[in-house]
C-alpha cells in the first residue's frame, strides 16, 4: 500500500537507488498525483502521470510554464502511440 503524498518530496539518488523500495516510492508518488524529478543527460526532468490532469497541471504550475507549451509524454511502446497522438505519419511509426 502506498503511503506517499503528492505534496511530499521523495529524495533519491539515482546512482544509489534500491530498485525495490525506492522505485516503489516513486511509483506511489506518481499514482498519488505527485511529481518526481529525474536526471537526464543534460538537465533534470519533472515527471507526472500523463493520465492525471491535476498532476499535469501541477507541472505547469511548478515550472511556471505556459499551458500553450505542450508537455512531452514518454510511452513504453510504439503500440501506445495511437492513444496519445493523432495523424502520426508512416515515417514516425517506422522511427517509433
Amino acid at each position: 500500500m502506498c503511503a506517499a503524498s503528492p505534496w511530499r518530496r521523495a529524495r533519491t539518488d539515482p546512482r544509489r537507488m534500491d530498485q525495490g523500495s525506492d522505485m516503489e516510492r516513486v511509483v506511489c508518488v506518481l499514482r498519488a498525483g505527485g511529481l518526481v524529478a529525474f536526471p537526464t543527460e543534460t538537465v533534470y526532468g519533472l515527471g507526472a502521470d500523463a493520465e492525471n490532469a491535476i498532476a499535469e497541471g501541477r507541472i505547469f504550475e511548478v515550472k511556471g510554464r505556459p499551458t500553450s507549451h505542450p508537455l512531452i509524454v514518454h510511452i513504453g511502446s510504439a503500440e501506445q502511440l495511437q492513444n496519445w497522438a493523432e495523424g502520426v505519419s508512416k515515417s514516425a511509426h517506422i522511427l517509433a
